[in-house]
Formats: structure tokens, sequence, C-alpha cells
């Protein structure tokens, strides 16, 4: 996945989960964040940051706000980029069979779930999970308590016992981890439901990414402890 117009910028404030304000050029500009996490410990005041520049009247700002840097790592924080990034790696991996079929969104029960997909080894459901979270090479998700992803491990769990194939891909969203796993401090329901997701047949995966100024591309397996 590429991105155009790419600026540099340094994080100032985040008034809101939706605006942040970032020197750009010398001028405090509004960025839109393309992110409803937390992102603490990632915009701090003073941070170096990547946007994308973008002009369209019907915007309140021409500004995306796309990857921070963190210590060594430029970490991507664009939630738009994991269903991207993970159906690159789907079309170029064998580990769920070749696709005859990709659906994004498809609609399961009660739920929207990312992809539904059909190979030779069946039909398959995919929920993907976007992972932003870093703690001395440790990841973990999610950065703040989320019931619809608990609600999506459920459907999953569902689509078994309907005799489809499930997985929950993790999309590291930077380079250099250790491990991922469930944040079981911030939200340990979640990590419940995926310890349940996983004994009731749902394959997990994790990978990470080469994350540039402009670019961010499927990287690495990377393992999962629950």
């Amino acid at each position: 996945m590429r991105y155009l117009d790419i600026r540099p910028g340094i994080f100032i404030s985040r008034p809101n989960r939706f605006i942040a304000h970032v020197e750009i050029g010398g001028q405090d500009q509004i960025c839109h964040v393309k992110n409803t996490g937390r992102c603490r410990e990632l915009l701090v005041p003073g941070a170096q940051v990547f946007v994308q520049e973008k002009h369209d009247p019907s915007r309140r700002t021409c500004f995306d706000l796309i990857s921070v840097q963190k210590g060594p790592r430029l970490i991507n924080i664009d939630s738009s980029a994991p269903n991207a990034v993970f159906r690159e790696w789907l079309t170029g991996s064998s580990r769920f069979g070749v696709p005859s079929l990709i659906s994004p969104e498809t609609r399961y029960g009660s739920s929207r779930l990312d992809f539904y997909i059909e190979s030779v080894q069946g039909p398959r459901f995919i929920e993907v999970k976007g992972v932003t979270l870093e703690d001395a090479g440790i990841v973990r998700f999610p950065d703040a308590p989320t019931e619809r992803g608990v609600k999506h491990m459920d459907e999953l769990i569902r689509s078994i016992g309907d005799g489809y194939r499930a997985a929950a891909a993790f999309v590291i969203q930077m380079e250099g981890v250790k491990w991922f796993e469930p944040n079981w401090d911030t939200h340990p329901a979640f990590g419940k439901a995926l310890q349940m997701a996983s004994d009731a047949g749902v394959e997990l995966i994790a990978f990470d990414c080469h994350v540039t100024e402009d670019s961010i591309v499927p990287g690495k397996m990377v393992e999962i402890r629950l």
C-alpha cells in the first residue's frame, strides 16, 4: 500500500479522537486522525509524524495523519491500512489456499466481517485487526476496550458451528517486534474471547509490516502468545 503527497510534521496536540494539531512547514495545521484508538503512547507533543495532503473542498482539513515515529520504529496508525495490507498478503500467500473468491465486508449474523473467501480449503470468514500498541518490542491489541472486537470473535466461533472455517488476523503496523499478545490489562474480555476463539478452532495469525514514510507492506509472521 502506497501513499501519495506525504509531508513531515511535528505533533502538537489531539483535542478529540478525530483531529490533531500538527506543525507542518512551520504552521499549526488541523489534521484528520485516521484512528479512533487512544494512541496515547504515540501521539505525544513533539513526536515526528507524517501526514498525507489531500485537496478536497468537502473536507474540513486537507491533511490526514498517517504515521508516527516512536524511537527507532515508524508506526502506521491509519486504521484503513490493515485491510488493504491483509488483502495484499492474502493474494501472495497460500496459508488459506489460493482464493477463488475474495469478498470484503461480508455480513454474517449481526456483524459485517472483514473478508469472506473461498478456496480449496473451503469457505472462510476472516476478521482483521490493526495493531499499533507496542511496549519493549511486545505488541498488544486492543489499546482501548472493544466490545465490537469481542462480538467479532463470537461471530467467528459461531461461523465454525455453521460449517465455515474462520480466522482472526492481526496486522502489526510496524516491524521488528518480539511477539503479539492480547491486552489483558486494558480489556480482559477481549483476551478471553480470543482464547475461546482459538479453542473453538478459529485460526489466529499475526504478521508485522515494513513501514516507510509513504508505504506499508506485509512483512514477517509474528508469534502469538495467549
